[in-house]
């Protein structure tokens, strides 16, 4: 009765398109209509990508700091390192740079060289006075830039590590921009158009080059590239797959067709990212060119089955009857399993995922859904396929290699078996010798010059990456207290003791600059005042930031006086030494400040993203085993044979190990970019399984139980198809590898990999596999009350076809 119903349902939907063509094409133009109106709200995404759900401690502590401090992320640099830095020529240029950048609305603050004020005492006010470092008019003097170079690198050593390096003689500026519009599409406007142009200005005056790097920076020349690439994708995705599909069809129509069909789901995936008003991520950016890659497959399936039936029987309504009704179940369950494996990032508790995975997953159904109508409808209106288009499947080249692959499969086994089983030890052997790693430029196009800058500020200033320490005093003005100041320079000198970190930046470098300028600048008392200093000395910072735009303690305590922050860039490292770092730093922390007199907390975006990444590589591995469970269920529904479930799960399980044992040997870090590899790689293996267990399945019940004839049959009906969506996908895949940015390239690169792989382990591992556990107990043929239990409960090869009331199909 089940498969009277399932077979009934499929000729009834069969029925149901190819009756109503032209109903379902206007509709299929009216949705499309809609989604490309929904385009309008598809736009670039300004942040970076917060890999930690909302409620974890991380994201509360770094909320926690925004609140009291406001955006960290606001800072970009500017470096130079250059004699000629200190003459009049560039020194007026760089005047002229700073000056232009500070006139405009966008930008907060500038700390630099040309207007850098310095604290000098005034006895007659009790007061210190902020007092410009630099005489504007004596600048065409070289002797007195030199003397000015003199004063900054051996009198100011608050500006140590924040505006020069002694020791290497480099100088930077600090632009702080405006904190309303960090986030927003006015921050790429001013980067591009106004800051990059002045630089440029620059470097055409002088002949100097300068580096400009800050997370603001970074994340707009990232977000331009991203956005240059989607076209990229795109077109090459579009391009390579049908190419290949030409070259095995050599049909210019059924080639046209495809690609029509794929544009048609790349304008949907834009549509949905529209309609769900998401943005443009490193991960949305993806989806147009998944899908066409995914789609063409489904196009592959379609197309070959119908030219299969055309060339058995040339009866057209027959022949599209039978491309709906039978190959439409079968590319059901192999989109929905490509479908699961993209939805279980849905799980992982991360918006960035959330969205890549719902987006995914409906459009893989959706251009699934699309195809089974176009594909049927398009060639109804169409002649039928000329000789020369059918040739491809009768391949000598494609005979060869099943028949190669069904000479062991019958004969050699153990051979099969045993490469699986080395091939198996060598995966994890490279496993154990993978590693964890994730930083916020560790994805970012290493041939770019935006990176080479980064690897300046690294080497010349620790790095451009925030790392903030809260200190909660649990009192109001308990900052300024003088044993909160001490635990404050103990705790900085351990960060200034870590390479990996620069130089810290906080009220104690203010307090201790106060001294300085109370000792009339003498630098030899830099250093915090002594218990009969701290009181005469603070009253005269105070008096100096009463009422003055110029205060600077104000980023560095909260208005209470109760908060206060301790600020270090970081250099690109990786988790496991971001981990000993912060262990390092907790237990400082632990030491020196007791839990009942004070709350310090680690934040800053460098410490999020690095603890994103470990959070997301646990649940990702999670969502994988997911995936295979969910997977595994379905094809027990399917099938209901534990056997062809444990054939098939091993078998796209083995390409999985072996990806993760090159990653160990050739040194690929998991991170989230190849993490995400192994649940989209194994949804999509093992669609080819299910195609093939299927027509076993099918052949099994023709040939009256006799396993061995039903697995050959299988495997050279099968063959075909496997061999053509595999090679598709291998190459469609490795589009993503002419990405500039490395999880891109990884992503591609590596999900190529692993199908390749899966496209043996199916042609060969499988069919073995099949054959082996069958056959358990001596058996050549299973019982008809064998074939009975395990008959499936999705009927996907049907013989009953030849009894379907064929509909009438007329072309004017």
């Amino acid at each position: 009765m089940k498969k009277k119903i399932n077979a009934g349902f499929w000729e009834f939907i069969a029925g149901i398109i190819l009756r109503n063509r032209i109903a379902i094409s206007i509709g299929i133009v009216l949705l499309t209509i809609f989604l490309a109106l929904q385009w309008k709200n598809v736009g670039m995404t300004y942040n970076e990508a917060n890999l930690l759900p909302k409620n974890h401690k991380a994201n509360k502590d770094y909320t926690q700091f925004l609140n009291v401090f406001g955006e960290e992320g606001n800072l970009v640099v500017i470096g130079i390192k250059d004699n000629k830095f200190f003459t009049p020529k560039a020194y007026k240029a760089w005047d002229e740079l700073m000056t232009n950048l500070k006139s405009h609305k966008e930008v907060e603050l500038v700390v630099s060289l040309n207007d850098l004020k310095k604290l000098q005492k005034n006895d007659t006010l009790e007061k210190f006075e902020l007092v410009p470092l630099v005489n504007q008019k004596r600048t065409t003097d070289p002797k007195y830039l030199a003397e000015i170079k003199r004063q900054l690198f051996n009198d100011l050593p608050f500006y140590e590590g924040l505006l020069f390096n002694k020791k290497s003689g480099s100088i930077r500026s600090a632009i702080y921009i405006n904190k309303k519009v960090v986030n927003s599409p006015i921050r790429k406007e001013f980067i591009l158009n106004v800051l990059v142009p002045e630089v440029t200005k620059f470097e055409k005056t002088t002949g100097i080059d300068l580096k400009v790097s800050g997370m603001p920076y970074i994340r707009t020349i990232n977000t331009d590239n991203m956005k240059g690439e989607i076209g990229l994708f795109i077109g090459a995705a579009l391009f390579i797959t049908s190419l290949i599909f030409f070259l095995f069809f050599r049909s210019h129509r059924a080639t046209f067709i495809s690609i029509c069909i794929l544009i048609v789901g790349v304008m949907w995936s834009f549509g949905t990212l529209g309609l769900f008003h998401y943005k443009i991520t490193i991960l949305t950016a993806i989806i147009p060119p998944l899908i066409i890659v995914i789609g063409i497959t489904n196009c592959i399936f379609l197309i070959n089955k119908y030219q299969q039936e055309i060339k058995t029987h040339r009866n057209q309504a027959k022949a599209l009857q039978r491309v709906i009704s039978k190959i439409g179940v079968s590319t059901l369950m192999t989109n929905l399993t490509t479908a699961i494996g993209f939805a279980t990032f849905m799980i992982t508790g991360n918006d960035l995922l959330y969205e890549f995975g719902l987006v995914t997953s409906i459009n893989v159904i959706t251009v699934y859904l699309l195809t089974l109508m176009v594909v049927p409808i398009v060639y109804s209106f169409m002649p039928l396929p000329k000789e020369k288009h059918l040739n491809h499947l009768s391949k000598n080249y494609l005979s060869s290699i099943l028949n190669w692959v069904e000479r062991h499969v019958r004969y050699k086994r153990n051979l099969i078996y045993s490469i699986y089983g080395l091939l198996l030890v060598f995966s994890v052997i490279g496993v154990s010798q993978m590693k964890v790693s994730g930083s916020l430029i560790g994805e970012m196009p290493k041939s770019a010059s935006f990176f080479k800058d980064i690897l300046f500020f690294e080497k010349e200033f620790n790095g451009v990456m925030p790392l903030e320490i809260m200190i909660d005093t649990k009192r109001k003005k308990g900052v300024m207290k003088a044993s909160t100041l001490r635990k404050m320079d103990e705790l900085q000198n351990t960060i200034d003791s870590i390479p990996e970190l620069s130089k810290p930046v906080s009220i104690v470098n203010l307090v201790k600059y106060s001294k300085q300028a109370f000792y009339n600048g003498n630098p030899e008392y830099y250093d915090l005042p002594t218990s009969q200093e701290q009181a005469f000395i603070l009253s005269y910072a105070k008096n100096a930031t009463k009422g003055s735009k110029d205060n600077l303690m104000k980023s560095y305590v909260d208005k209470t006086g109760r908060y206060a922050r301790i600020t270090t860039f970081m250099k690109d490292i990786g988790t496991e030494e971001m981990a000993k770092i912060e262990k390092k730093l907790h237990a400082k922390i632990d030491k020196i400040f007791p839990s009942d007199s004070y709350e310090v907390t680690l934040t800053g975006k460098a410490l999020v993203f690095q603890k994103g990444t470990t959070y997301l590589i646990g649940n990702l591995v999670e969502s994988l085993i997911f995936a295979i469970l969910l997977i595994a269920l379905l094809m027990t529904y399917m099938f209901r044979s534990w056997k062809m479930i444990f054939a098939s799960v091993v078998t796209n399980i083995l390409p999985l190990c072996i990806t993760s044992g090159l990653m160990g040997y050739f040194g690929i870090p998991l991170k989230p970019s190849t993490i995400l590899v192994f649940s989209i790689a194994f949804g999509i293996s093992v669609d080819n399984a299910i195609q093939f267990m299927a027509k076993y399945r099918h052949d099994l019940i023709q040939n009256g139980g006799k396993i061995e004839k039903a697995v050959i049959s299988a495997l050279h009906e099968t063959g075909v198809s496997t061999f053509y969506t595999s090679v598709v996908l291998i190459f469609g895949f490795a589009v993503f590898t002419l990405s500039s940015f490395g999880g891109t390239i990884a992503l591609g690169g590596l999900i190529s990999v692993t199908l390749t792989f899966a496209m043996f382990a199916n042609l060969v591992v499988l069919p073995a596999l099949v054959l082996t556990t069958e056959k358990w107990g001596g058996k050549k043929k299973l019982t008809k009350k064998e074939l009975t239990e395990e008959q499936p409960s999705i009927n996907i090869y049907r013989d009953n076809t030849d009894d379907i009331d064929e509909i009438t199909i007329e072309n004017k």
